[in-house]
């Protein structure tokens, strides 16, 4: 027979199963920076910088039971307001390897490019902000990213690809 726990009211209530997420590492996997606002010699009047941020996920299982290694893809690009011209780009690869118990099948791949990202987020906003600064910029200070929209957007992305895509009909 199985056994009930026994809420504070008498009534039976089930244990949800423990979430457990420990992070084992952390790594920059590539790191790419190009200042071309020193190889073109633009003065400090000159520019006006417009900067856009691009983020992907990428999550893949590992060989060791409940191990996940999430890598976050951060592209950062300047371009000068006046004429258009790249002032400097960023690439990062930031990683992650994560021990992770006790989430439904169902809701894993959701956690690994939501939950995992955001484990990480902290570090790699310091990178870009020590890398901007060291390369003779202000230090960027990347606005806070919301994992789940970005993991939403995706999912309706895939979900139209899959739509425009004919299906052929066997005969």
């Amino acid at each position: 027979m199985a056994e009930e726990t026994q809420s504070g009211n008498g009534t039976a209530a089930a244990t949800p199963p423990q979430i457990r997420m420990q992070v084992l590492a952390q790594y920059v996997r590539d790191l790419s920076f190009e200042n071309l606002v020193v190889q073109k010699g633009l003065s400090g009047s000159e520019v006006q910088p417009d900067i856009q941020v691009a983020v992907s996920l990428d999550a893949r299982k590992r060989s060791v039971a409940n191990q996940y290694d999430v890598v976050t893809k951060f592209k950062v690009t300047s371009r000068n307001k006046v004429n258009s011209e790249t002032l400097f780009l960023l690439e990062l690869e930031y990683g992650g390897t994560f021990h992770i118990e006790g989430v439904a099948d169902d809701q894993l791949h959701p956690f690994l490019l939501i939950e995992c990202p955001r484990m990480l987020f902290p570090y790699v906003r310091r990178i870009i902000s020590d890398v901007t600064r060291d390369g003779g910029f202000p230090p960027l200070n990347v606005d806070q990213v919301d994992f789940m929209a970005l993991y939403r957007q995706e999912l309706a992305r895939r979900a139209q690809t899959q739509a425009a895509t004919p299906v052929e009909k066997a005969n």
